[in-house]
C-alpha cells in the first residue's frame, strides 16, 4: 500500500504542519496517487484494492499518454488522441490531533465530469474541466486512522472540445489544513479606487468563515513591500458570525507601481486573532496599478499610453500535453517576452493559477476568457450540455479566484458565441450577455468584460446588449478604421487576429503570391502542399485572417485599437487548420509545438522591442539556378545590405509602413551575408552558409542548473550539422537519448504538426534540422549527462546539475 502520511510533525528537520507560526496549512497533494483507466463498480470504496494500479505524481494527462489515430473520438481537430475514463485514488493519514480542524482539498482543474468521494462519501461533480473547486473533508475524516479519496474522470462523450482538452487531474491538487475560524476560500479581495504618485488607498473586504459563532476578534491587516518591510498596518476589533465581508482601508505612501516592466508586487496580509491567538493568516498578492481604455486613444497603463501586444494562448504544454509545469510555462512566457509580448488572452477558458501568478510576476497583461460556447453548441459534447445547471457557479468561482491578480485587466465572458445571431424573437444573445456581466459585475466591478466576436456588424446581439465596456473584435483587421462607424463611442480590443499559417523552415515561393487556405471556413482545403506545410514566408493565411505584417500594419497604425491578440503564441495539439489527418496539431503558432521560433518571431521582435534585429531567411541550401526570394527583418537600423559569396546584391530599406525587405536571387550555393546600418555604420551582421551533408549532432540545454524537486525540467535543444556546424535545414535523422543521473526523460518533440511519434519515448527523428528533449528532475542532487546520437553522425553530449 502506498500512502502519504499527513497532518504530524516531520522529524529530521521538517516542520510540524500544525506549529502556531503559520496556521493556515496548504500541502502539495500531488505525489503518490493510484491510476488507472476505465470505470468498475466498486473503485470509489475504501476497500477496493488498488495494488495493480499505476503510482503517479499530479498533475497528470493521461491522453498524451495515447497514440494518434484518427479514428479517435475527440476528432483530429481535438488532437487525434485518446479521451476516456480514468480513476485515481489515494490513501492518507490524519492524526487523532487534527480533530476539531477544518480540512479541505483543492482542486485546480480536472479535465472532465470529475466526481469525488472521500471513505467512501459522495463529494459532488463538476463537469467543467477548466475550474478550480474545493470539498471540504472534515466531516468524513478518519482521524487517528487511514483514508481514501478517489476521483473519477469521465472524458469519454467526445467530441466535447474544438482543440486537444488532455484528460485527468492536470492541474495542482493541495490538502488544506485551518482553524475552524478561518479566512475563506478566495476570500480576500483587494482594490486601490485612488492611485496617485504619492499615495494609494487600499481597500480590502475579507470574507471570514467561522459557522454561527458570533464572537469577537482582532483583525489586523498588514502590507507588505517585495523585500517583506512592513509599510501599513490597521487593526480592528470585529464581529464574526454575521455573513458579511469586513472592510478595511490602509494608505501606502510613493507606492510602486506595477507594470509590465517593472512588475513590482506587495503583499496584503490579514491576520485573524482571537483571545491573543492567531487562527489565520491569509497572504493576497497587490500589484498597484491604475489603467483605462479610451474609445480613441485606446489603452493606458499608469497614465501612460501603450499598446497591448499580446497572443492567444491555449492550455497544452506541448509534448508534455495539459498537464501543467510551472517552469514549461515559465518557459512559454520568457520566449514571448523575447520578442516583445506584454499580454495574454487564455483562449478559451479560464487558466491555471500559477499561470496567473507567473504573469504577476513577469509583466504580462491578461485578458481572463470563461466560456467558447454558451447555450448553443460547438461541438456534439460541448458545455453547452452543462450550460443551465453550471455557467453561474462556474463564472462565480473563476472571478473570485482570480481577481487579486494584478495581471487580469479584462474579463472575456464568452468567444464567437453562436448566439452572436438572432433576429426576432431569438435575442437570447443580449439576455445572456447581461447576466453574465451583471454575475462578474456582482464580484468586480474594477475591470472591463468584453467578448471576441467574429461577427463584428451592427446587429451582434452581444453588443446590443449594452451591457460591454469593450468590443472585441476577431480578425476584421480591414474594419477596424471603420469600428467608431459601426459602434460610436465604443472602445476596441483586437480580442484575436491574424491566423497565419506556418511551418518551421519550409518556404513556398513566391514570397509575394499568398495562399490563403481554405478558400473558406467552411470547405475542406482542396489544394495544399503535400508534405503537409505551410509557407514561413509570411505568405499563407485563412481566408478569416491575415498576414502577420498585415495585422501588424494596421494594428500599430491605428491609436483606437488598444491591443490584440495573435492567434497563436504557440502552436497547439488539435485544429490542425488548413489540412486535417495526418496533421495533428495547429499551424498558427508563432512559435511551433516545440517552442522553436518560427520566422515571424524576428518580425514581431524587430517591431515590439528596441533591441537590435537582424534575420535573414529562408535557409540556403536550395537547387543551382532556383530563384529565392531573401527576406530581412531588421530594427534600430536604416538599411541592410545582402551579399552573396561577397558580391552585393544592394542595399534596402523599409519603405512606407512596411516591415521587411526583400531580394530576388538567383541561387549559387555558399554564403549569404546580411549587414544593418544606422547613419553608415554597422548595427549587426548575420550570416548563413550552404550545409554539407549531416556530420554530427549538438546539445543545448535552456538551463544547465535546476531544482532537484521531482518537477523542474531543462529543455535540451537538438541540432543536426554538417562538419563546419551549419544546420542541416531538411534533416529528419532519427536520434536516440540516453540520461544518465536523477532525473528521466519527460518528453521529446521536434515541432512538426503531423509526425506521430509518440511524445514518451527516448527517440525523436528530427524535423527540418531540430529536435527536443525535456529533461525533468528526479529529487535527489545530482550530476545528469543527456547523450544524443543518431547513425552515421557523432554523438553529442550536455551536462545537466540538480541542485537541491
Amino acid at each position: 500500500m502506498t500512502y502519504l502520511v499527513l497532518l504530524f510533525a516531520f522529524s529530521s528537520g521538517g516542520i510540524n504542519l500544525f506549529a502556531q507560526q503559520h496556521p493556515r496549512q496548504e500541502v502539495d497533494f500531488n505525489k503518490g496517487w493510484k491510476f488507472a483507466l476505465g470505470d468498475q463498480p466498486g473503485w470509489s470504496a475504501t476497500d477496493f484494492n488498488d495494488k495493480s494500479w499505476r503510482t503517479l505524481n499530479l498533475p497528470h494527462d493521461w491522453s498524451i499518454e495515447g497514440k494518434f489515430d484518427q479514428k479517435h473520438p475527440a476528432t483530429v481537430g481535438g488532437g487525434a488522441l485518446p479521451g476516456g475514463t480514468g480513476w485515481y485514488r489515494k490513501q492518507f493519514q490524519v492524526p487523532a490531533t487534527a480533530k476539531g480542524k477544518y480540512i479541505a482539498i483543492d482542486f485546480d482543474g480536472v479535465y472532465r465530469n470529475s466526481e469525488v468521494w472521500i471513505n467512501g462519501h459522495y463529494l459532488g461533480k463538476r463537469p467543467n474541466g477548466y475550474i478550480a473547486f474545493r470539498y471540504e473533508l472534515t466531516k468524513y475524516l478518519r482521524y487517528g486512522g487511514l483514508n481514501t479519496i478517489a476521483v473519477k474522470v469521465d472524458n469519454a462523450q467526445q467530441p466535447n472540445s474544438r482543440w486537444y482538452s488532455g484528460s485527468g487531474i492536470y492541474r495542482d491538487v493541495k490538502l488544506i489544513t485551518l482553524n475552524p475560524i478561518h479566512v475563506a476560500q478566495w476570500g480576500s479581495y483587494v482594490t486601490t479606487p485612488e492611485v496617485s504618485n504619492q499615495s494609494v488607498k487600499v481597500d480590502v473586504a475579507l470574507q471570514v468563515n467561522s459557522g454561527t459563532n458570533k464572537q469577537t476578534a482582532v483583525l489586523k491587516t498588514i502590507v507588505l513591500d517585495a523585500d517583506k518591510k512592513v509599510l501599513a498596518t490597521n487593526t480592528q476589533q470585529v464581529q464574526l458570525g454575521t455573513g458579511q465581508p469586513i472592510n478595511t482601508t490602509l494608505l501606502i505612501k510613493n507606492p510602486i507601481r506595477w507594470s509590465v516592466d517593472h512588475p513590482y508586487l506587495y503583499t496584503v496580509q490579514s491576520q485573524i486573532l482571537v483571545n491573543g491567538k492567531l487562527l489565520d493568516r491569509y497572504d493576497t498578492p497587490l500589484g498597484i496599478r491604475s489603467f483605462s481604455f479610451n474609445s480613441h486613444k485606446g489603452f493606458t497603463l499608469n497614465g501612460k499610453a501603450m499598446k497591448i501586444r499580446g497572443v492567444c494562448m491555449h492550455h497544452d504544454l506541448g509534448a508534455l500535453g495539459a498537464a501543467f509545469n510551472l517552469r514549461a510555462a515559465e518557459r512559454q512566457l520568457e520566449i514571448l517576452k523575447s520578442m516583445g509580448v506584454n499580454g495574454i488572452r487564455t483562449s478559451h477558458n479560464p487558466p491555471a493559477k500559477a499561470l496567473l501568478e507567473l504573469c504577476d510576476k513577469m509583466g504580462f497583461i491578461v485578458m481572463d476568457e470563461a466560456f467558447d460556447m454558451w447555450e448553443k453548441k460547438k461541438s456534439e459534447f460541448d458545455y453547452h450540455l452543462d450550460w443551465a445547471k453550471w455557467h453561474k457557479k462556474d463564472l462565480e468561482d473563476q472571478i473570485l479566484r482570480d481577481r487579486n491578480h494584478p495581471s487580469v485587466m479584462m474579463w472575456s465572458v464568452g468567444n464567437e458565441i453562436p448566439e452572436q445571431g438572432g433576429t426576432g424573437a431569438d435575442t437570447s444573445g443580449r439576455v445572456i450577455t447581461r447576466s453574465l456581466v451583471a454575475i462578474v459585475k456582482s464580484l468586480d466591478k474594477t475591470r472591463p468584460i468584453t467578448t471576441g466576436n467574429n461577427n463584428v456588424e451592427a446587429n451582434n446581439n452581444l453588443v446590443l446588449s449594452g451591457a460591454l465596456d469593450l468590443i472585441g473584435y476577431n480578425y476584421n483587421h480591414d474594419k477596424w478604421k471603420d469600428f467608431h462607424k459601426t459602434y460610436p463611442g465604443q472602445k476596441l480590443i483586437a480580442s484575436e487576429t491574424t491566423s497565419a499559417l506556418q511551418t518551421r523552415g519550409s518556404y513556398d515561393m513566391k514570397s509575394d503570391s499568398a495562399r490563403i487556405w481554405p478558400v473558406r471556413w467552411d470547405l475542406p482545403l482542396l489544394t495544399g502542399n503535400a508534405d503537409f506545410s505551410c509557407s514561413a514566408y509570411d505568405n499563407c493565411y485563412t481566408p478569416w485572417g491575415s498576414s502577420h505584417e498585415q495585422t501588424l500594419q494596421a494594428f500599430e497604425n491605428n491609436p483606437a485599437v488598444s491591443g490584440m491578440f495573435v492567434w497563436t503564441g504557440f502552436d497547439y495539439l488539435g485544429e490542425p487548420t488548413p489540412y486535417t489527418w495526418p496533421a495533428r496539431s495547429s499551424y498558427f503558432g508563432i512559435m511551433d509545438l516545440a517552442g522553436f521560433p518560427k520566422d515571424v518571431y524576428h518580425l514581431y521582435k524587430s517591431a515590439w522591442t528596441d533591441k537590435p534585429v537582424l534575420h535573414i531567411l529562408p535557409h540556403w541550401n536550395w537547387k543551382a539556378g532556383q530563384e529565392i526570394d531573401v527576406i530581412s527583418y531588421y530594427s534600430q537600423a536604416d538599411e541592410a545590405e545582402l551579399y552573396l559569396n561577397g558580391v552585393s546584391q544592394g542595399k534596402k530599406s523599409k519603405q512606407g509602413q512596411d516591415m521587411k525587405v526583400m531580394w530576388r536571387l538567383t541561387y549559387a550555393p555558399g554564403e549569404l551575408k546580411a549587414v544593418s546600418r544606422k547613419a553608415g555604420k554597422i548595427v549587426l551582421e548575420k550570416i548563413i552558409r550552404t550545409a554539407g551533408a549531416p556530420a554530427k549532432l549538438e546539445l543545448i540545454a535552456d538551463r544547465s542548473t535546476i531544482k532537484a524537486d521531482g518537477k523542474d525540467l531543462s529543455f535540451v535543444t537538438v541540432r543536426v550539422l554538417d562538419k563546419d556546424g551549419n544546420l542541416i535545414p531538411n534533416a529528419d535523422q532519427l536520434i536516440s537519448f540516453k540520461l544518465e543521473g536523477e532525473a528521466e526523460i519527460a518528453a521529446v518533440d521536434n515541432g512538426s504538426p503531423i509526425s506521430h511519434e509518440s511524445f514518451q519515448a527516448n527517440q525523436r527523428k528530427a524535423f527540418n534540422g531540430l529536435a527536443l528533449a525535456i529533461i525533468k528532475a528526479g529529487e535527489k542532487a545530482s550530476d545528469v549527462t543527456l547523450t544524443a546520437s543518431s547513425v552515421g553522425l557523432q554523438s553529442a553530449t550536455v551536462a545537466i546539475q540538480l541542485k537541491p
